[in-house]
């Protein structure tokens, strides 16, 4: 009678999930992954297709393709709506398919974050965030578009409604995004236009916390927020939004007019807590024990930013490094279970340290008890985000592109691509 070889299903393409794959590509197991994307992104470049400095090819991978050399792991394009834990099944719609029923002996959940708008999801219309490819095709178009507008717009408010960018949370990517957009009308857009000046545009940075990237050191936030005042970048701390419509946002008790509000400010994690019916944090992650399982299911694995673990009293921060870690320790872990070798140590995360850039030639690092900032640390933030592209060729075509724009100011990819109603 032929052994069953067990199956292992991985839920999600992103950071974490595409490291359990490739952990596993030797163990004697099969391998499915399932995802709403073909693609793997990524994330922390997305900003830079937002703002035209990269096309959307530069920065993903089709999945079938990074893991075409794994004979034991196929690929699934489908949406997880459910997870039966007593049968051992997970509720997937594929295509035309509603319900589909997938088993599995192993299930990893690496579901990641969509955003969060803390009660207020009214806002969601108004104020897109940046979470995907779709998200920074869609982004990157509304900008354009909006200084395409302003040049033929004859009313000034409205001019100046089109010509201020409001991002709301001063993370990284509140940062990121509001020093590239600052960027770029100091240098790529600056001679395009003949009516309007792009650097007169208003580029705004709110957020309710006393400083910028506040998960930094306190030197490196007033160094963060110094150089976003040296581009332009008007930082509003201490304020909270009121209220975000089609006019533009009210922080504090001012009314900003603007046709440009990005979300920025948090991210809330998948279902994945629901669909098990499990303890959850306050945030609603799934609380793990410290060998990535949930409690009383030691075949379900869950890691990224839909997991809460906590390490020397304080939670794990979402971010790629983690999600990458925990998918390895994953794959290991499975791989000795299936090969009768002792378990692994309960996991621990190794912090490498934070990175965030700050516009053209500027980046703050922190790694232990270095602190870091300005161009060296540009430098570094470069080199790191290059290493850790899925593929060889997006290396080589971000480096070159970078080179392009740095010494000419020109951006990789300022299409505005949107469809048409046949008339």
């Amino acid at each position: 009678m032929t052994k069953k070889i067990p199956l292992v299903v991985i839920v999600g393409g992103g950071f974490g999930g595409l490291a359990a794959a490739k952990a596993l590509r030797r163990a004697p197991v099969n391998v499915l992954l399932i995802d709403r994307s073909n693609h793997h992104v990524f994330q922390p470049l997305l900003y830079q297709v937002a703002t035209s400095v990269l096309a959307p090819g530069q920065i993903a991978s089709p999945l079938r393709g990074l893991l075409a050399d794994q004979e034991n792991t196929s690929v699934m394009l489908g949406n997880v709506t459910g997870i039966d834990s007593a049968t051992r099944h997970i509720i997937v719609d594929a295509g035309d398919r509603e319900g589909l029923r997938v088993a599995y002996d192993y299930l990893v959940l690496a579901t990641g974050a969509s955003h969060s708008y803390f009660g207020h999801n009214e806002f969601a219309h108004f104020a897109p965030g940046l979470k995907s490819l779709a998200d920074a095709e869609s982004l990157r178009n509304h900008i354009l578009t909006a200084f395409e507008e302003a040049e033929t717009e004859e009313n000034p408010e409205r001019r100046k409604a089109l010509m201020t960018f409001v991002m709301v949370g001063a993370g990284p990517t509140g940062v990121e995004m509001a020093s590239a957009i600052a960027v770029m009308v100091r240098t790529t857009l600056r001679k395009n236009f003949r009516r309007i000046d792009p650097k007169s545009a208003d580029i705004i940075l709110v957020d309710m916390a006393k400083r910028p990237l506040g998960t930094f050191a306190e030197s490196l936030s007033e160094a963060a927020r110094l150089r976003l005042l040296e581009l332009g970048v008007d930082v509003r701390l201490e304020k909270a939004v009121q209220m975000i419509d089609a006019e533009g946002a009210v922080v504090g008790d001012e009314r900003i007019p603007s046709k440009t509000v990005i979300w920025t400010a948090g991210v809330a994690p998948s279902p994945a807590g629901k669909w098990l019916g499990c303890d959850v944090d306050r945030a609603g992650r799934v609380r793990i024990r410290q060998d990535l399982t949930v409690q009383n299911h030691p075949e379900i694995f869950v890691i990224g930013d839909t997991a809460s673990l906590d390490q020397d009293g304080r939670p794990l921060p979402g971010v790629a490094q983690v999600a990458m870690q925990q998918g390895r320790y994953v794959g290991k872990s499975v791989f000795r279970q299936m090969t009768g070798k002792s378990p692994l140590p309960p996991f621990r995360y190794f912090d490498k340290g934070n990175l965030a850039v700050v516009g053209k030639n500027f980046a703050v690092l922190q790694s232990g008890r270095v602190r870091m900032s300005g161009f060296l640390a540009w430098l570094v933030w470069a080199l790191i985000h290059m290493q850790f592209l899925a593929e060889s060729s997006l290396r080589f075509s971000v480096f070159f592109q970078w080179i392009w724009t740095y010494l000419s100011a020109q951006r990789g990819d300022r299409l505005i691509i949107e469809q048409r109603e046949n008339t």
